[in-house]
């Protein structure tokens, strides 16, 4: 077994860090410089983010992007790897290990039983200092979307979509997101 690359004794994890990691059936990350690992998502869970994926690819105008697979980091020490994103084309053009924050429009966490912690609390946190406009907490057990959006002090809740609801607007795209096709 391969000991993954450790940063030298106590020091942080950075991005540069994540280059060095087995390519396995995990998910790094790093929370002010400390490596989170998480298994890769199970098939209800990738299910739930490629639909949700392809109703947004859909109706996404030309100059956005939806995306999958790649990291947000504002700073070195910390890297998150939402289950989508939405950005600007142009950020694709800058090239990197991560995205900027502020090339992003929306993140989107399809929540998971055990790991629901991270999405809920921590990367709430994060993504809102970082400057990410939009965060959307998709909750497949309970077939809900949870739209939030940061203001003065972080993010606030916008809207709660049942199960059965089409969710409707403007941001980040003009959007139309019937929840039947993605539960």
């Amino acid at each position: 077994m391969t000991n993954p690359a450790r940063p030298g004794r106590g020091g942080a994890w950075t991005l540069n860090d994540l280059q060095d990691l087995p390519e396995d059936d995990q998910v790094y990350e790093i929370f002010d410089g400390s490596l989170l690992v998480s298994p890769h998502a199970d098939v209800f869970h990738g299910a739930v983010a490629n639909r949700l994926r392809r109703v947004l690819d859909r109706q996404a105008p030309a100059g956005v992007l939806v995306g999958q697979d790649i990291g947000v980091s504002a700073r070195r020490s910390s890297y998150f790897v939402p289950d989508l994103f939405v950005a600007t084309e142009s950020a694709m053009a800058s090239g990197g290990a991560a995205l900027d924050p502020a090339d992003v429009l929306l993140v989107v966490e399809v929540i998971s039983p055990n790991n629901a912690g991270r999405d809920l609390v921590l990367k709430r946190h994060e993504y809102a200092a970082a400057g990410i406009p939009r965060y959307w907490l998709v909750e497949p057990r309970k077939q809900t979307l949870t739209v939030l959006v940061n203001g003065a002090g972080g993010y606030r809740e916008e809207a709660l979509v049942p199960a059965g609801e089409v969710y409707r607007t403007e941001q980040p795209f003009p959007l139309a997101l019937p929840l039947v096709d993605i539960f």
